[in-house]
């Protein structure tokens, strides 16, 4: 079995997103309240981050679009989740 981490993230995507689209954000601008835990603000994140890709690429049937949903499956959202809410607990 091939050791996938990066940069201690559990994969490039993972680390990728987390560095690119959620760090320095406070996320809680963008995905509200995260009262209902780590699982919930994942989806958030995920849900958030694939309508960006939808803005921005057109729409369902274009490559792209289809690359990069393929790239986001590979992203441990719980993982980022948990970090944003440790990020959170940190700063307040």
């Amino acid at each position: 079995m091939t050791d996938k981490t990066y940069n201690g993230w559990a994969n490039y995507a993972t680390w990728r997103v987390m560095l690119e689209i959620f760090d320095g954000m406070d996320f809680r601008d963008v995905l509200g309240n995260n009262e209902e835990g780590a699982w919930a603000v994942g989806q958030a994140c995920k849900e958030y981050v694939e309508n960006l890709i939808y803005e921005s690429g057109g729409g369902d049937g274009n490559i792209a679009v289809d690359y990069a949903l393929a790239f986001l499956s590979d992203v441990n959202w719980y993982e980022i989740a948990e970090h944003l809410l440790e990020e959170t607990e940190v700063e307040e």
